[in-house]
C-alpha cells in the first residue's frame, strides 16, 4: 500500500476505470470515481495488482457500485500499536 500514490488510475479486472486515487491508508484506498458515488473506500483486499501507477482490482468495474463501499471503514486505520514492548507481554 506504501508504494500507492495519489492521481493513479483504478481499474476493474476487466480493464475498465473506476476512478483515480485521492488517499491511501493501512487498509484502504480512498477514491474519486465518477459514474458512481463521489467517492468509494476500496479494501486492501481488493487489488489485485499494482503497475507502472495503475491500481488493478481483482472484480469488475461494474461491481464495485455494488459492494457497499461508499461508506469509511469502521475501524481506524492507523497502524496498530501496543503500549507494552514484545518483551513484557503476557501470553
Amino acid at each position: 500500500m506504501g508504494d500507492i500514490k495519489s492521481g493513479w488510475a483504478v481499474v476493474g479486472n476487466d480493464d475498465r476505470r473506476v476512478g483515480t486515487v485521492r488517499e491511501v491508508g493501512q487498509n484502504y484506498i480512498l477514491t474519486s470515481t465518477t459514474g458512481l458515488s463521489s467517492h468509494i473506500y476500496l479494501p486492501a483486499s481488493a487489488i489485485a495488482n499494482v503497475e507502472h501507477e495503475v491500481v488493478h482490482l481483482s472484480i469488475p468495474q461494474r461491481q464495485v457500485g455494488e459492494m457497499g463501499w461508499e461508506r469509511p471503514p469502521r475501524d481506524d486505520d492507523a497502524p496498530a500499536t501496543s503500549p507494552e514492548t514484545d518483551l513484557h507481554r503476557h501470553v
